[in-house]
């Protein structure tokens, strides 16, 4: 390799590790994936565990070849796919350099190498069917109970603020969904203080929120949508359907 070519590579690189917004991932036009929560999930149809297998392995040179790896899980007739760079960069508005959990342009690239795997394995992709689950606390002092939470959760410290610049827990290996704190003051008598939000691919959220009315529930809450609908119980317990913009919310050019 010339001392240019390297050059040029660890540009790409440094460049590559920085946070995507979400404008740059729906130009993207990664038909196969949704953006959800932190990262580019996909989840492609097989016929049998074998086919899957060989789909995988395949995926798996690919991202050998490119220094970057999805998380997989196989199941019955499916395998999921999440992408997300452990070592993003986001700058906050001061300017200071956080290295965060997000989607990066390596992301964005193996996305669409897998897409031309798929292809070539026959296997077709099912975007409208993926989907994450996160929780929320209420809480007025996060960094005193966040490793209560990190501890009861994973049983490990380090899971408060692995990946974020908050007292998130997060678990590295993602055995369970991320624990987020949202500020509030302290009540009396308090409000609810666990929050459900369910991240699903933009073109069902319509569908999700008319069936949840239809079992009883009750829109509460739309200003923020389509990215954020709050639907409550018949006892009013709350929770948030979430999406993010990607190829299927953006309008033809």
């Amino acid at each position: 390799m010339t001392s240019s070519s390297a050059a040029a590579e660890s540009q790409i690189g440094s460049r590559n590790m920085n946070m995507l917004k979400g404008e740059e991932i729906a130009e993207a036009k990664l038909t196969d994936w949704r953006k959800l929560a932190q990262g580019l999930h996909a989840r492609y149809l097989v016929d049998d565990f074998g086919t899957g297998a060989r789909f995988v392995s395949a995926v798996g040179e690919a991202g050998d070849a490119l220094g970057h790896h999805p998380s997989v899980s196989i199941g019955n007739g499916y395998v999921d796919l999440k992408l997300v760079s452990a070592d993003a960069i986001y700058r906050d508005d001061e300017g200071t350099e956080h290295v965060v959990e997000w989607v990066t342009q390596q992301d964005v690239d193996l996305a669409r190498r897998i897409t031309e795997i798929a292809a070539d394995h026959k296997v077709d992709a099912d975007p409208a069917s993926v989907s994450v689950l996160e929780l929320g606390l209420d809480t007025g002092h996060s960094a005193t109970i966040a490793p209560v939470w990190a501890a009861l959760l994973t049983g490990n410290a380090e899971a408060q603020g692995h990946g974020s610049p908050s007292d998130e827990i997060r678990d590295g290996t993602g055995r369970i969904p991320n624990l987020w704190f949202g500020d509030t003051d302290e009540h009396e008598t308090p409000s609810q203080r666990f929050h459900v939000e369910v991240y699903v691919a933009p073109e069902v959220a319509e569908q999700r929120i008319a069936a949840a009315v239809a079992a009883g529930g009750t829109v509460v809450d739309d200003s923020g949508a389509p990215s954020l609908t709050v639907i409550a119980d018949q006892d009013g317990n709350t929770g948030v359907l979430c999406v993010a913009e990607s190829p299927a919310t953006k309008p033809a050019s």
